[in-house]
């Protein structure tokens, strides 16, 4: 999700930094001076000021944050009552405190230019329960709604817009469990809709919610799920 939205950005002459652990991805959008890629740990503050540092030397400005970090550990994420603590922290280090790094970081470049806007990715689980819990997960992405709105509350004044999107289930490799046409259509047919999400779809929601678009939405959170939460 988190490629698709720059490729969104830079298809439309935007200039992106990204972030992630994986290597540097073959089909990213734009022109190479438009894009900043760095391989990296969101979870690490040090390296995320001097990267955030390194794009502003670089663009000039930063006017938008999409904070889509996460991780889904099927075989180390269960039951609180019997998961691994230090699991636990690990999760929340990435689900959410890498969030409050990104902003930490972000925030005064928008203050300087006069505002921006933020998105940032929880999931429709933390707002259900799950008989197959991820507890270390959902109750990460649930803190992400609340940091969504305390930041929208803190900086409406800085004209500095804050949002949360609550993907449903979205095919992406955060879900490799998912590795057949007939996991795919059968995980599907639970969805309203009748089928999974795409990345593109959510990452069309958040770029509507950074865009000028939304510009008298803040503090809000989305949920795109193809109708999952009505069942």
């Amino acid at each position: 999700m988190g490629q698709q939205i720059a490729n969104m950005i830079l298809n439309a002459g935007g200039s992106v930094i990204m972030i992630d652990l994986k290597p540097k991805p073959d089909d990213l959008g734009g022109t190479a001076d438009k894009r900043l890629y760095v391989q990296g740990d969101v979870t690490d503050h040090v390296f995320v000021d001097a990267t955030i540092e390194e794009g502003v030397r670089r663009f000039g400005r930063i006017d938008y944050l999409a904070n889509v970090a996460g991780v889904l550990w099927f075989d180390r994420d269960a039951s609180l009552l019997n998961m691994d603590m230090d699991i636990w922290d690990r999760v929340f280090d990435i689900n959410l405190k890498s969030m409050v790094h990104m902003a930490r970081s972000t925030v005064p470049h928008m203050r300087k230019t006069g505002g921006g806007a933020m998105v940032h990715f929880s999931t429709t689980q933390c707002l259900r329960g799950d008989p197959k819990p991820q507890d270390a997960y959902s109750t990460a992405k649930a803190g992400v709604g609340a940091l969504s709105k305390s930041l929208a509350m803190q900086l409406a004044a800085d004209n500095i817009r804050s949002n949360a999107i609550y993907p449903g289930l979205t095919l992406t490799p955060l879900q490799d469990r998912w590795d057949t046409n007939e996991k795919i259509d059968d995980v599907g047919r639970s969805v309203p809709l009748g089928r999974i999400g795409t990345p593109q779809e959510l990452a069309s929601a958040a770029v509507f919610l950074l865009s000028d678009g939304a510009s008298y939405i803040t503090g809000i959170d989305l949920v795109v799920d193809g109708g999952l939460l009505l069942k």
